[in-house]
């Protein structure tokens, strides 16, 4: 969705607990298929590889190439790791209900921390007109998108979200 889009929406809790929940259905499919059939322990690692190629040539064509958004401004999340762990649990275990439970929360777990290489230099605090903010807000400020809500940015204008407590209203 549009956490995953957007570098200023990729924040420290809806983009963490939301992106890794629904992007584990697909890769712990492919890995019970080839588990099953062929007792091949790399189906998560494939899936997730074949459908960051998708995202970046999606977000290379669409955003970049139509629309002219930098690319440092809409990368895809990296899922690489938490795969890995994925099937290394089911490979070390063979068992579905281990990799279900260790497996799956080593995915969760390790998609902030392989993602913030990334993201932490868009964090750096900065000051634009006077305000505090930050390189990803000053992003959605500057590449402004027909499709973003604007009570968004009125909720979150002065709350310095990125580096301190919860949005206020």
């Amino acid at each position: 969705g549009d956490w995953d889009f957007w570098a200023d929406w990729k924040d420290r809790r809806l983009w963490v607990t939301v992106t890794p929940i629904v992007l584990i259905t697909f890769p712990a499919a492919v890995q019970y298929f080839l588990w099953e059939r062929f007792r091949l322990p790399w189906g998560a690692t494939v899936c997730v590889l074949a459908l960051l190629f998708g995202e970046w040539v999606n977000r290379y064509f669409n955003f970049w190439g139509w629309t002219y958004f930098p690319v440092n401004f809409v990368f895809p999340a990296i899922l690489t790791p938490g795969a890995i762990l994925l099937d290394t649990a089911l490979m070390l275990s063979g068992s579905y209900l281990f990799t279900a439970i260790i497996g799956g929360m080593a995915w969760g777990l390790l998609f902030y921390p392989g993602n913030w290489p990334i993201i932490a230099p868009l964090h750096v605090p900065v000051e634009y007109n006077g305000m505090l903010m930050s390189v990803a807000d000053i992003q959605g400020y500057n590449y402004v998108r027909t499709g973003t809500p604007e009570y968004i940015r009125m909720v979150e204008k002065g709350t310095l979200r990125t580096f301190g407590k919860d949005v206020a209203p």
